[in-house]
């Protein structure tokens, strides 16, 4: 870990982001940072303890960061938002084929996953758990816009006629999600279970690619 010099200390930082050597050290604090908040969760983890963790003094997560929930804001806008947002520019370019808008997302979100493994297990505890500290600011700034863009996209092919007209294309998101982050957050269960690779996502999105197109080819009482 790097260690802070006394130069560090004795500024002030100025506005926008650090450069060179104060940027590598805030993305290092950043990353101690998103550790701690998978394990113990983000309202039981404290400065300090991120501090420790990273080796370094409070007061220098204070001259990156100010306070936690600015943190937790450089959390969300500089690890989480940009790569949804690349999931979603990815889906814009795909055009109007609903075959190809719902591989986008699969394959997009399975790279946001590889890239950022901490997602799926802090979406859990934070997002999908009652109480979870991100759960208004995911639900109100980040999350709604890849969901809702995704069922708009999907509720117009199907007016188009090139998605079958039983399927709600609301719910139809709903189960990507399924095929997608749920997976990845029970991925140290299903490792054990089933004796798989740690490093298994690119595994897993092509599975969900091949349930999606081929489906089981079982009659089970979808038409009922």
């Amino acid at each position: 870990m790097t260690t802070p010099t006394s130069s560090h200390r004795r500024r002030t930082r100025g506005a926008g982001r650090p450069s060179g050597e104060d940027r590598d050290l805030r993305e290092a604090l950043l990353d101690a940072a998103i550790q701690r908040f998978v394990r113990v969760g983000i309202g039981a983890t404290s400065l300090r303890s991120i501090a420790d963790e990273a080796g370094v003094t409070p007061a220098m997560l204070h001259y990156y960061f100010g306070d936690k929930e600015r943190l937790v804001q450089a959390l969300i806008g500089e690890r989480l938002a940009p790569a949804l947002t690349q999931v979603q520019e990815r889906m814009q370019a795909a055009g109007d084929d609903p075959a190809k808008l719902i591989e986008c997302f699969v394959r997009g979100i399975g790279e946001v996953i590889r890239t950022h493994p901490w997602l799926p297990p802090l979406w859990v505890r934070e997002v999908l758990c009652e109480g979870g500290a991100l759960r208004q600011l995911l639900f109100h700034e980040v999350a709604p816009k890849l969901p809702r863009m995704l069922a708009e996209r999907l509720t117009e092919a199907q007016k188009a006629g090139r998605l079958p007209a039983h399927l709600d294309p609301r719910m139809v998101v709903v189960s990507l999600v399924g095929l997608t982050l749920f997976p990845a957050a029970g991925a140290p269960i299903w490792q054990q279970v089933f004796d798989m690779e740690a490093s298994a996502t690119d595994a897993m999105t092509e599975h969900a690619l091949s349930l999606l197109s081929q489906g089981l080819q079982m009659d089970l009482g979808g038409g009922a």
